[in-house]
């Protein structure tokens, strides 16, 4: 017997490139602007002493901005290190169940990953060729249900009458709502935690919020759900967010005004990028994200164009599966220059 047979094997998640070079790097949703002023002034004035002591087990400095910011009780939040932990510690915490948790074929491609790592059976349910949910496909017994509205990788948004319609079905499981990218369009769930005990919305601020990297993230539930969360969380590592972290969070919180500045911004950019990109042939839906999911036009080709714009120090990113998104490319809505230098590169490529 070898120990290699008692090791947990997994295909992992695979991130954005993070290059050392300076490029235009719109291949991980990131916010193209610095954060708020006021993050930047509260970690200078820091008081450094304090880094010797372990953080805030209960991320009480985070949780009392959102819970001011969005009128929702300190109990009904959890904080954790990116959105990424936070749904994590919902995987591990609430699907423990024999049912498969379902999610579409097209989506976030960190949720496989989590149902694999804790052994939890699963099963993706396709889009329509729209890239659409069809929410009848999720009107049937499970051990829960993830949707991410928008959706990544296509930015496709769900109406608020949709997303009630799967929770309203499943009030025997879990459902999560991923709203990562909810901030540049559409409606959010959150008001729906009053109504329904088994519905968790989930937040990030690596987006909207301008802090990918201090790894923020939170959602809201009911009181019930997230005492599950912390226990969970508790057993695992209670320090799980450092006190910089908490400390940016609160402040970004605080700062409104600079949150819907840069917000509009970049949906106003995302607006003039989609039109000088249809003029080039692409075809894609409308996007309720910071980014774009675009198919080129033929005769050229999704990796061809992926590999010509990385040698030009453009970054964007393409998926080679499933293989029905193999011909689209996923571009972050950066700055105006960047999605200016980014159209002219295509240009030249596709003349």
């Amino acid at each position: 017997m070898s120990f290699e047979e008692n090791i947990r094997r997994v295909t992992p998640y695979t991130p954005g490139e993070q290059p050392v070079k300076k490029v235009i790097k719109l291949n991980t949703n990131e916010c193209p602007y610095p954060p708020s002023p006021k993050v930047s002034d509260a970690l200078k004035s820091m008081d450094t002493d304090a880094l010797r002591l372990y953080s805030e087990v209960t991320c009480g400095t985070l949780t009392d901005a959102l819970s001011s910011y969005y009128g929702v009780p300190k109990n009904r939040i959890f904080a954790g290190v990116g959105s990424d932990d936070v749904l994590s510690m919902c995987f591990l915490t609430f699907f423990a169940g024999k049912d498969p948790v379902l999610f579409p074929d097209i989506t976030y491609s960190f949720y496989d990953v989590w149902a694999s790592v804790y052994r939890i059976p699963y099963e993706t349910i396709p889009l329509d060729d729209d890239f659409n949910i069809r929410p009848t496909d999720y009107h049937r017994r499970n051990g829960g249900v993830v949707i991410a509205n928008p959706n990544a990788p296509t930015g496709v948004i769900l109406s608020g009458e949709l997303i009630e319609d799967v929770i309203s079905h499943n009030k025997d499981s879990v459902v999560i709502v991923d709203e990562a990218y909810i901030d540049f369009g559409g409606e959010s769930a959150l008001p729906l935690i009053d109504r329904y005990d088994n519905l968790i919305v989930v937040r990030t601020m690596s987006k909207s919020r301008a802090l990918a990297g201090m790894r923020i993230g939170y959602c809201f539930g009911n009181e019930k759900l997230i005492k599950y969360l912390n226990d969970v969380k508790y057993s695992v590592n209670s320090y799980t967010m450092n006190t910089p972290s908490l400390i940016a969070g609160a402040k970004a919180i605080e700062d409104d005004e600079y949150f819907k500045e840069i917000t509009g911004r970049i949906i106003k950019t995302r607006e003039t990028f989609s039109k000088s990109l249809r003029e080039l042939g692409f075809t894609f839906r409308d996007s309720s994200a910071n980014f774009v999911f675009a198919k080129p036009p033929v005769p050229f080709e999704a990796l061809e164009l992926f590999e010509r714009l990385r040698e030009r120090d453009i970054f964007v990113r393409h998926f080679k599966k499933p293989e029905r998104i193999s011909e689209y490319l996923r571009i972050t809505i950066g700055t105006d220059e960047e999605m200016g230098e980014l159209i002219n590169a295509l240009k030249e490529i596709m003349k």
